[in-house]
């Protein structure tokens, strides 16, 4: 592919952004789009607003090469990535609101022959409600229906596609590249000109399929997790109820050949796990059974969590609990469906004379918990110094340096497993 090809991307997020830098140091002239000036302005400075490794450097050599700028206004270009976020409302619906208003920003900006991917997690048939909305908004532009079978591209078509993330936080750039690929056009047409593009920056396989099949495939990798998370998690509520430990139980049962049960924890955060099941039980809700009680566990398991807290704090007149680890997952900086960040939002802070929380990748408290007089940020020698009990949260590296005797006279409740002296030594 012409390297000359200019590509627009929509939403400069945890998935928009590397993608954009990582494109345009391959050579390709890119304008990535965001809805936040501060956002457009960071990235203009060749800095970030979202914490990555390597990250950095990689915006930095974009745009010190000319390759990237961020604007709040798309251009014409030769394809359009959506990174957009796709979130669930409180009644657990899919909210595909800012796909639609990404497709009505970019919808003056399209020519025959562009090529529009949508890359943000979403639920089926998400890619053929873009062909509907394009259709209202470019009656001029032929716009395909979703087909398997093949056929010539007709003159004036613009080609449309999904491709899902599949990324860690701590390894995006690397598995941008490396990651097998899955391409779905919303006909054979566009599947080749999706699978195309990819193939100038993507060593893992590309794998092409449909765009309804490759939709599905991103939902059901994360609710696979998600159904083996909550086995974890309702293990650990049952090992609480039998006074059994449920690390060594895991540890115990993994030794089968053919058994490998995950760890439990908190809960399930992040913008996949936590959110993609959802978007499977909305699209088929009898059916999907298995897949919903999965979710209600681990929900479940974030609010016993919090009555647990509340409960042994409860014993003590005023204490000051130390609580380690805001994000949903270890060593990031990625607050997103976070049941730590919801556990400590929620404990009872009528009860507590003081809440030190501890969460060595972030410089001050997300939003949700900033203005409440009880919750101080501070570091983890304090922590442990002054508190009466210990909820450990989130397994950040530093929190496995803990020794018994800093734990000694307190009450602790380590959600992750990483105290259990000897066995973590």
């Amino acid at each position: 592919m012409n390297k000359s090809h200019k590509v627009v991307v929509a939403g400069l997020g945890y998935i928009g952004l590397p993608t954009a830098s990582l494109i345009a140091t391959k050579g390709f002239r890119v304008v990535g789009v965001d809805v936040s000036q501060r956002i457009v302005d960071t990235i203009n400075q060749g800095k970030i607003h979202i914490y990555e490794p390597d990250l950095d450097v990689l915006v930095r050599s974009a745009v010190n090469s000319g390759n990237l700028t961020a604007s709040m206004e798309p251009q014409e270009a030769d394809t359009f990535i959506i990174a957009v976020p796709t979130p669930i409302r409180e009644d657990h619906k899919s909210d595909i609101s800012a796909i639609e208003a990404a497709v009505h920003k970019i919808a003056p900006h399209l020519q025959p022959g562009n090529l529009i991917i949508l890359e943000s997690t979403s639920p089926v048939t998400t890619t053929d409600k873009i062909a509907d909305w394009l259709r209202e908004l470019r009656k001029d532009l032929i716009v395909p229906r979703f087909t398997t079978e093949p056929a010539e591209p007709q003159p004036g078509q613009i080609f449309l596609a999904h491709c899902p993330e599949r990324v860690l936080p701590g390894r995006i750039l690397k598995e941008l590249v490396d990651n097998t690929r899955i391409v779905g056009g919303i006909d054979p047409a566009s599947t080749r000109q999706a699978t195309e593009f990819y193939k100038a920056f993507v060593n893992g396989k590309i794998l092409s399929t449909n765009a309804r099949s490759a939709e599905m495939a991103k939902l059901t990798e994360n609710a696979f997790r998600d159904v083996n998370i909550a086995f974890a998690n309702e293990l650990s509520l049952i090992c609480d109820e039998l006074s059994i430990d449920v690390w060594e139980l895991i540890e115990l049962a993994n030794h089968h050949p053919r058994v490998s049960i995950l760890q439990p924890g908190p809960g399930v955060g992040g913008h996949c796990i936590a959110v993609d099941p959802w978007f499977i039980v909305e699209a088929a809700p009898k059916n999907a059974r298995l897949i919903r009680q999965a979710r209600e566990v681990n929900l479940y398991k974030t609010d016993y969590m919090v009555n647990r807290i509340n409960e042994l704090a409860g014993n003590v007149y005023q204490p000051t609990i130390a609580c380690l680890g805001l994000s949903f997952k270890a060593d990031i900086d990625d607050f997103r469906e976070s049941p730590a960040l919801d556990i400590v939002a929620r404990m009872d802070h009528n009860l507590f004379a003081r809440v030190l929380v501890v969460e060595p990748h972030c410089q001050k408290l997300p939003p949700i918990l900033a203005g409440n007089p009880k919750l101080e940020l501070t570091g983890l020698e304090q922590a442990l110094e002054q508190a009466d009990m210990v909820a450990l949260l989130v397994n950040h590296k530093p929190f496995y340096e803990v020794a018994p005797e800093q734990l000694a006279g307190k009450q602790v409740i380590d959600t992750r497993g990483v105290w259990r002296f000897p066995h973590n030594r």
